[in-house]
């Protein structure tokens, strides 16, 4: 899947997922774009909304608390040229329909929330804007991921668009336990959906976020913060803060390494050892000139190079031109 420039075909994606952690405080979500490029990620996300056509008022603690985190579409215009130019890829997560709109000249991709990923109008309205889009599954089973998609490439269809569409597996747990993280669902997300595959993480630490790459993942999420005592917000504690995120990013790209491509290949660094490793048919014993080989004459010792193991059908009963040593090779040529 293509985002801007980056392939994730070719490199995993990570996501530093400021979210919410500005806490409404413009400058504060400036330092967070200006630290994950710090701390080498290839994104930074946001969210994006209107606390009154995404919260109901009568919800009145989290209504106030979603009015002041709040950032105005000017700022959003900002952060994403900040983004840009700190090489980071923009991305947000619209939450209700007006901010589809504010978003859609800045971002390089949409995020669909997990509590949105059946939130078709919604979905129909990020879908009209062709840009790529990552949705997280989270509270979903499989039936519903499978609608989810099909909403989209359907909202798609008539106009042939195709910009690109991930499922990122997702628990949606603050923090998710560990028996609940199921890593082993990105490949059953990659394989029944035919998309890119990736991770969004809430757990504590950073280890799943790793081990999601060697499960599959090709994108990675994980919550930003600059510091985990920031305040009681709950997103602090289960983000990582710089030093984790630098390692976060690093320790991606060595298992990225380590899991390679789908594909089974003799690899650059065994060719120097295939004739080593490999054997050859050779004499069992000492054989004159003008024998005639049998089974019993052969065996098959390292190193390779001569006949392979498989090809003895070239020889028996075939009479040797040249004696052969015990240990030495039978070439086709040596026989006649």
């Amino acid at each position: 899947m293509r985002i801007g420039t980056f392939d994730t075909a070719e490199r995993v994606l990570v996501i530093a997922e400021a979210g919410n952690n500005h806490e409404g405080d413009a400058d504060r979500a400036r330092a967070l774009v200006r630290g994950a490029a710090g701390c080498g990620a290839h994104a930074v996300k946001f969210q994006t909304f209107k606390a009154a056509a995404f919260c109901r008022p009568s919800d009145a603690e989290r209504f106030a608390q979603l009015s002041r985190f709040e950032l105005s579409p000017a700022v959003f215009a900002e952060l994403a040229a900040l983004a840009r130019a700190a090489g980071l890829l923009f991305i947000s997560t619209p939450l209700d329909m007006e901010s589809v709109g504010v978003l859609e000249p800045l971002v390089d991709a949409y995020k669909v929330a997990s509590g949105d990923n059946n939130f078709y109008p919604l979905l129909d309205r990020i879908a009209s804007t062709q840009k790529p889009v990552l949705v997280s599954t989270g509270i979903s089973d499989l039936r519903q991921v499978q609608a989810t998609v099909q909403r989209i490439r359907d909202a798609w269809r008539p106009s042939d668009a195709s910009p690109g569409l991930a499922v990122l597996h997702c628990v949606s747990s603050y923090p998710a336990p560990v028996d609940d993280v199921n890593l082993a669902a990105i490949g059953v997300l990659q394989r029944e959906t035919g998309l890119t595959a990736g991770y969004s993480d809430h757990t504590l630490g950073i280890d799943a976020c790793v081990a999601a790459v060697a499960a599959g993942a090709r994108i990675v999420e994980k919550h930003f913060t600059l510091d985990k005592e920031t305040s009681s917000f709950r997103d602090h504690k289960l983000s990582a803060d710089p030093a984790e995120m630098t390692r976060l990013v690093r320790e991606v790209g060595r298992m990225s390494a380590l899991v390679g491509r789908p594909e089974k290949v003799v690899r650059n660094s065994e060719r120097a050892g295939v004739t080593q490793y490999r054997r050859s048919i050779v004499a069992a014993a000492d054989l004159p000139a003008g024998h005639t080989l049998s089974e019993a004459d052969l065996t098959w010792l390292r190193p390779g190079g001569g006949l392979p193991p498989g090809d003895e059908s070239r020889l028996v009963g075939r009479v040797l031109a040249r004696p052969i040593a015990r240990g030495d090779q039978i070439l086709a040529s040596d026989v006649r």
